[in-house]
Formats: C-alpha cells, structure tokens, sequence
C-alpha cells in the first residue's frame, strides 16, 4: 500500500497545482488511511489546511481538488464528505491487479530499503559469571527481532552482544576461586555455571566483609589487566564456561549474535581520556577525569558530571561505551546504532550520546538511538521473582512454557483420541512453549512494563503466539483437505473479490510493507504482532461458513482465487512471525 499512497500523492500533487497554480506544488495532501472502511480506504485532508492561504470555504477547495484529481485507475470517484474531507475507496479492480502482483513476488511486495546501509543493533548483553535471567528476555527477543527486520530490508546488519567480560568483579571471582577451587583456573569446564554463579555469590560476600580480601582481589585485576599469563588463563576459561551456557539459551531462542565484549575495547580507554583532555572537555573533579553535561544535575541542583577515569586511575561503563562507540562509527562504519537495553538505562545513553557529540565523534550521517523497554512483572505486579525471591533464571522460565505447551497437548491429544510420535509432540510444545513467550513479549509496547502469565501467553484465543500458530495450521489443512499444493496455484491465477470478506482480506494484505517500513523507523515489533493478529482475524472472517465464503466448495474460477487469498494469508503469517524470530508449525 506504499506505493498505493505515493501514487495518490502524485495525482494529488498535479491536482492542487491544476487547481490553484504553482504555489501549490509541493503541498502535503495530509493523506491518511481511513479511520472508518465506511468512509472509502484514504481521506485527504488538506483543503482544511488550505482554507485561511486561500481564503475559501474548505468544502470548496475539496471540490476544486476533486474536480482536477485523476485517480480513475486506482479508485471509485472522490467523495466530498463534511467540512471538506476526501474520501477515496479503492476499485476492486485495483486490489485485484495489486493482489496478484504480490502473489508472485517472494517478498509479498515489501521493496527492499532504497539505501541499504551497515546497522549495528547491540542487544542481550549478560554478563560473564552469571546466568542469563529474566531480566535478559526483552533485550535479546526485542533486538534480535529489530535485527531480522532491518536484515530482510536489506540493510547490513551486524548483531553485537556487549558482554560484561572485565573488570573488578573477575580480580574477586579469581582470586576466590584460587583458595577454595584452584582447579576451575586451570581445567576447562571444571565448573558447571550453577557453581560458578554460587562461588561468585560468595566471593562478593567475602570481598563485602574481609578488607585483606579486597586487597587480593585487586591485585588480580591488576595482574589481569598487565596481562599475567596465569590470570588471564583463568579469565579465558571463565569467559568460555558462561558463553556456552548463554549458547544453550541462544540455541533455544534461534538467535544469532555476534560476541564483542567489554575487555575487546579495554586497550582502546586510554586514548578516550587523552582525546577528550585535548579537546578541552575533561575537568578534574575530586581527583577524577570528568565531562560536565547540560541538562543533567544532582539532586543538590548542580551540574552531574560523567566520570571517565576514575581518581585510582581505573576506567568505567561510559569510558567502554564511548570506545566502542567510536570504533563502531570509524571501524564498523556504521551509520546507525542501535541500543537496545531496559529504559532505566536512558540517562546513562543520553550522557554519552551527549559527550560523543560534544568530542565531535558523532558524524552528520550517523544516527545514535537507544531504544528502551520496560520491565518484566509478576502476577503481583511487582518484579518478577521465584518464590523465594531470587531473580528468575530464563532457562528455568523457557523449560516451563515448554512444560505447561506439552502437558497441554497431551491433554487435547487424548481428548481428539489422536497417536502422534514423541518426536511430533516434542518439537511442537517447544516451538509453541517458546514462541509464547517471544510473543507475549513483543506484542507489548516495548515501553510499557508488562505481566508475564503463562496462562495468557498459552491461550489459544486472542492476541498470542499459539493463536498465530493455529491459524496458520488452519490455512495449510485447506491445502490438504483439498489435497491442493499452494505452490501449483501459479502466478497468473486470477484473483476476483466480490465478497465484503474478500475484498477486506485482500486490503489488509496489501499493508504489510507499510507495517514493516513503519517499524524500521520507529523499532516497535508490536506494530507487527498487532497487524498479523488482525490478519488472522480479517482471514477467520473470510473463511467463516456464516458471514465468509466458501472455498473449496466453491466453483471456478472463484475457488482459485480464494485459494490465492489463502495462500497470501499463510505466506503473510510465516513472514511476519520470523521477522519476530517464530518459526510456523504446518501442522499441529
């Protein structure tokens, strides 16, 4: 429908200057879609905006506007409703020409971005040592979704997962370690991530309460970052027991990201500070290197400045962040970067951001965006906890969707009296139980915090993965009650939309590519999940015996053509369900 509206903007554009002169080139025609299907598919509202510059009733410039509009070949003739609204309907004839070019285009008639650029989206981020919890699930479901987006358009899209691979929490784990499992410094895997998390618990205890501990510890972070071969033998190893942990969830979630931690911009701090001393931005604080920022003040009222060395000589979070964010621009040449972390994070992005722009480091070109979300809730409304009021791991939370989607199916299984194999039973309840939850997630606005509930993410009605799923099942059982391979349907099958059902089906099909371009800017996949929901519904309502049609009961050549709307509304479903990182299930 992008095109759809670019063309009717242009006949718009040659209709204002036809009307009211060369002044007029240029003049949005405020086009918008329809708020009411009863109104037509697009209203126009720009001779309100004209009324004052031309001193004329609104209703009178629409008229003028309509009576030099040619939209013969796209629309029924314009209508003049109220205070000087254009209403456009579109002519079947139109959709039908539009739905059959879709058809026999693998994209569905989404154009690839017209200048294709690298994109970098930063997303998961755990950190070494400790195990990925609930905590994790919206930056890594949220920005691999944003990262398939952005892929399918075309851009170059590289995928970073900025771990937290360094710092003074290693010097602790390490030196702890040495006194109670010196093993684990030595020998691969001698730790399974459940004791590395328990043991760096109890380090944490003992660096809080023993002072000569401290020193110990500090002294293994000095070794580690003068490079000690011993020390730096243990941090590797403890780097690789984490990450083929985080590669288990990875695996299970089907998500690709490329590992690019905090230690990799280690050697790059130091020219950080040096090139922000030259650019007369550093001042010394309290014996600390610091950039005062314009729009940031303690609760005091005095200006908050961002410290990037600290007075022990030792470097932060912002100094890392500023390193990677040079070397992004100026190695990865990328010309927008995309944060996606929880919205407590927000002031921290937007000091940075700032500093980066006052050194000068920012580009004209290069577009910095944090996209932030909200948190993960409980039932009780309040963060979501075990029991006992530990943080959830997310692998505990992906096995029980499993669980629950299982035990479900079994049930339903023995309910339609159905023999599956355990291979058919297994491989649906973990695409459904996983699904689920990448859903629920993401049909929320990303903004809001939201409640995680396994029952609501399981239903089988209403806006949920299952739902999705089910009504996507339901369009390939068409295909085999009717023994009819979709594919065979070829690409000059003719599409006839006769029925209200018909013709809404085939509207709402054709709006993909504005959804999709939509969240290419704006980076909310629940657009997506909200369109496809709809869609499902729009199909439901097409097929439905009472107020729908019939399909394969139906004579030619209305049967191919519906079996074509069938087609699309799958091939919709199981595009738009893998931008969000769902595979389909073709039988369930």
């Amino acid at each position: 429908m992008n095109a759809t509206q670019e063309k009717l903007k242009h006949q718009f554009a040659q209709a204002l200057v036809a009307a009211f002169g060369a002044d007029y080139a240029g003049v949005d025609p405020i086009l918008v879609t329809a708020s009411n299907p009863k109104f037509g598919d697009y209203q126009a509202n720009v001779a309100l905006s004209l009324s004052k510059r031309l001193g004329k009733q609104p209703r009178q410039i629409a008229t003028a506007i309509a009576d030099n509009l040619d939209v013969s070949e796209i629309c029924e003739p314009p209508e003049i409703a109220g205070p000087g609204f254009i209403n456009l309907k579109l002519k079947p004839t139109y959709l039908e020409a539009q739905i059959n070019a879709i058809h026999a285009d693998s994209r569905l008639g989404v154009p690839t971005a017209k200048t294709p650029q690298r994109e970098i989206v930063d997303f998961s981020s755990p950190n070494i040592a400790k195990e990925m919890h609930v905590g994790h699930l919206r930056s890594t479901i949220i920005g691999d979704s944003i990262a398939r987006i952005l892929e399918f358009l075309g851009h170059d899209v590289l995928r970073l997962n900025h771990v937290g691979d360094w710092g003074t929490q290693f010097g602790m784990l390490i030196a702890y370690l040495r006194e109670v499992y010196p093993e684990a410094l030595t020998t691969a895997n001698a730790l399974d991530i459940g004791d590395l998390v328990s043991f760096y618990r109890k380090a944490k205890q003992r660096f809080d309460a023993d002072e000569a501990f401290q020193e110990t510890a500090r002294q293994e972070v000095v070794k580690l970052q003068a490079g000690a071969e011993d020390t730096i033998h243990a941090w590797k190893l403890l780097c690789e027991q984490s990450r083929h942990e985080f590669q288990v969830i990875y695996d299970l979630l089907d998500v690709d990201v490329k590992e690019r931690g905090e230690s990799f911009y280690n050697p790059l701090l130091p020219g950080i500070v040096e090139d922000l001393e030259k650019s007369g931005l550093l001042v010394e604080n309290q014996g600390a290197k610091c950039v005062f920022l314009e729009g940031f003040t303690n609760r005091e009222g005095e200006p908050l400045p961002l410290i990037v060395q600290k007075s022990d000589g030792g470097y932060n979070y912002a100094t890392t962040d500023l390193a990677a964010l040079r070397y992004r621009i100026q190695k990865d040449e990328a010309k927008r970067i995309i944060y996606v972390t929880d919205a407590g994070q927000s002031n921290h992005f937007a000091q940075f951001f700032q500093v980066a722009r006052k050194a000068g480091w920012i580009p004209d070109d290069v577009e910095l965006i944090h996209v932030p979300f909200g948190l993960v809730l409980g039932e009780d409304g309040k963060k979501f906890k075990t029991r006992s009021g530990d943080t959830v791991r997310l692998r505990d939370l992906l096995d029980e969707a499993i669980s629950r989607t299982r035990t479900d199916l079994e049930a339903r299984l023995k309910e339609e009296q159905r023999e599956e194999t355990e291979e058919f039973i297994n491989n649906v309840a973990e695409v459904i139980g996983i699904s689920a939850v990448k859903y629920a997630d993401l049909s929320q606005n990303r903004t809001s915090n939201y409640i995680f509930s396994y029952d609501k993410m399981l239903d089988l009605k209403g806006n949920t993965a299952p739902y999705m799923l089910y009504a996507y099942a339901r369009v390939q059982g068409i295909s085999r009650k009717g023994e009819i391979n979709f594919e065979e349907l070829g690409n000059n099958a003719k599409v006839i939309l006769e029925h209200e059902t018909e013709l809404a089906l085939a509207k709402y099909l054709l709006q993909l590519d504005e959804v999709i371009n939509t969240v290419e800017q704006d980076l909310m996949p629940n657009r997506l999940c909200e369109y496809l929901y709809e869609l499902s519904k729009k199909f439901n309502q097409f097929y439905d015996r009472n107020q729908g049609v019939q399909v394969l009961g139906a004579e030619e050549p209305w049967r191919t053509s519906r079996l074509v709307l069938c087609n699309l509304t799958a091939r919709t479903l199981k595009l738009g369900l893998s931008l969000l990182g769902i595979q389909v299930l073709e039988r369930i």
